[in-house]
């Protein structure tokens, strides 16, 4: 009879992810495929990287707002289409979601999302592939979107090395409310199969290139705009007791909420309100009929979010009315927190510890940001990582949202090694 370990193959990833290597019975022999699973996958990086530069390059010269991702989204399908991994388009119009499935595919599913809209900032950057339109990709969406091209790559050249289906959903419009992550639920991307957990990455200038960072439960805050309209008589402003002077009455409610927001927020519960636009058109003499504040409020504490938009409502009416003006409040509702499953953040980053090393694996704080990942964290066990892009030898540090923002495009071999890793060991698990 021939010995046992000749009677079924085994491939390299089945042997990586055992909790104990039955084949050899030796410690050092596991850690052996499991150099031999990541030093395939750099490799693969390393062989597909010029190609995911230029589609990077191309992403980020050619724009496209939040919801208007025409160009995008059918560039995306292309490069899918010369992988022959299949997909389906017009998700909340420009959206698209592409399955690779490997063996026995109804086991687990693992969805990978990446963001695919930019922003209204005219690029101020001189380099070749500099933005052609009135826009940019100032947050790094274009690194998310070839990152997951590199990722899906890498994955549908071994998905004969792992179990399951990898679910890849491009995302339109998480720059601007309501956000596409809260319309892809509800269009149904995640059905069919359902995803067992959720990845997305996304750059950070904090970071240099070649570490990534993970933060282990809530991570970011929910995000919400406050709309505020105070209206009374105006008049000439020598006449007080002809006129409701609602500029002093705006100033009282927006001072009033903050002392609020300082004494009621839980201990717990990190907390901004911030008004950055006041707009009273009156005159040095001219009391105004009508002052509009609008400001922002976010937190890490979803009950205390909606005990605090009753305060809001309840001290902004109450001011006004006994100052005798009106007052109308709309609180538009954005994203929620963002939160990382703890057991799901843990194991990735011991993977990332694996792949990267253990000093190139950041623990980060908290943010008051806030990002529309958080819908899907809302409802599947998730985690959203922040992935290095910055070097300071050759000066590209600038922060997010700016015109002068860039990345170290090393990074995109870690964006997209690093996910394929992710997604084949947990799957696999």
């Amino acid at each position: 009879m021939p010995p046992r370990h000749q009677e079924k193959k085994y491939n390299i990833v089945s042997l990586c992810l055992c909790g104990k290597n039955r084949l050899f019975g030796k410690t050092h022999n596991l850690t052996i495929y499991l150099m031999i699973l990541i030093n395939k996958i750099k490799q693969l990086a390393d062989n597909y990287f010029n190609d995911i530069v230029k589609i990077r390059r191309y992403i980020h010269q050619n724009p496209e707002l939040s919801f208007k991702e025409f160009n995008t989204s059918d560039y995306i399908a292309s490069q899918l289409e010369q992988e022959n991994i299949n997909f389906k388009k017009g998700f909340v119009k420009t959206g698209i979601v592409a399955e690779i499935k490997g063996k026995n595919p109804t086991k687990r599913t693992i969805a990978l999302r990446a963001d695919m809209d930019a922003l209204p900032i005219i690029e101020e950057n001189d380099i070749s592939y500099k933005s052609q339109n009135n826009a940019m990709h100032a947050c790094g969406h274009d690194v998310h979107v070839a990152s997951l091209i590199g990722a899906a790559k890498i994955l549908n050249n071994l998905k004969s090395e792992f179990e399951g289906t990898v679910k890849l959903i491009f995302q339109p419009g998480e720059e601007l409310l309501p956000g596409g992550a809260k319309q892809m639920i509800e269009q149904g991307a995640l059905n069919n199969p359902t995803p067992d957990i959720v990845i997305a990455q996304h750059v950070l200038p904090e970071l240099q290139v070649g570490t990534v960072g993970f933060k282990k439960g809530k991570y970011m805050a929910s995000s919400d705009e406050i709309y505020i309209t105070v209206k009374g008589k105006g008049g000439h402003a020598a006449m007080p007791n002809k006129t409701t002077n609602i500029v002093l009455v705006a100033s009282q409610i927006i001072v009033a909420l903050h002392q609020m927001i300082e004494r009621e927020t839980p201990a717990s519960a990190s907390t901004v309100l911030a008004f950055g636009k006041a707009v009273a058109n009156g005159a040095t003499n001219v009391i105004p009929d009508e002052a509009k504040i609008e400001g922002t409020f976010r937190t890490l504490d979803e009950a205390w979010r909606q005990k605090a938009h009753h305060e809001i409502n309840k001290i902004a009416n109450s001011i006004a009315k006994n100052k005798g003006a009106e007052c109308k409040i709309n609180i538009v509702k954005g994203y929620p927190v963002l939160n990382n499953d703890v057991a799901v953040t843990e194991k990735t980053i011991a993977l990332a510890n694996q792949y990267l090393g253990k000093k190139n694996v950041i623990e980060l704080g908290q943010r008051m940001t806030s990002e529309d990942f958080a819908y899907y964290s809302q409802i599947y066990p998730s985690t959203f990582y922040r992935l290095g892009i910055s070097n300071k030898e050759k000066n590209i540090s600038s922060k997010l949202h700016t015109s002068t923002f860039n990345i170290d495009e090393n990074a995109l071999k870690i964006g997209m090694g690093l996910m394929a890793w992710l997604t084949i060991s947990l799957l696999n698990e």
